[in-house]
């Protein structure tokens, strides 16, 4: 089994064992992350839908993100990815959401933000959305490849670190 399908496999478990569901809110991705986690069976049973917002205006429609956050702060930055995660998460009426925006390459980068920049939000319920920035290297596919299995990894740890069930 590949290692992303590992950890999906073990994100499944972590969902199932207290019934919840999760959304995702990709740019960057382009839906890598629903991808690997609805490879696993049984995801119909704990994935709720995917976003796919590449837009700035597909992320104020289809998720709520406000027009002068994405002015003032970007579409590849911590405010962004929080109101993605937030604005899906409720969208779906899910219990969790990743969210991911990035610069992803070859082109898009600047001194600011360079290629290989992606930051990544996760929306549990009941607690607060947590946003990381990354640098990562390599090639277009590489840094698509390494947010997608570094998005569900972080959440598999948040979730794991969450003792309490509410219900």
């Amino acid at each position: 089994m590949h290692d992303d399908s590992l950890i999906a496999t073990t994100l499944g478990q972590l969902l199932g064992n207290r019934q919840w569901t999760i959304t995702t809110a990709e740019s960057c991705t382009g839906g890598g992350i629903a991808s690997v986690i609805t490879s696993i069976d049984g995801s119909s049973a704990w994935f709720e839908q995917g976003f796919i917002t590449y837009s700035n205006s597909a992320k104020q429609q289809q998720l709520g993100v406000a027009e002068a956050l994405l002015i003032n702060h970007g579409a590849v930055s911590e405010a962004a990815v929080i109101a993605m995660a937030t604005g899906a998460r409720e969208k779906a009426n899910a219990n969790v959401a990743i969210a991911v925006s990035g610069v992803a390459g070859p082109e898009g980068g600047s001194t600011d933000k360079p290629v290989g920049t992606v930051w990544l939000a996760w929306a549990i319920q009941d607690t607060d959305t947590v946003a990381k920035c990354y640098q990562f290297k390599g090639g277009r596919d590489a840094v698509r490849a390494q947010a997608v299995t570094r998005a569900i990894d972080e959440l598999n740890k948040a979730l794991s670190k969450k003792s309490c069930i509410k219900h």
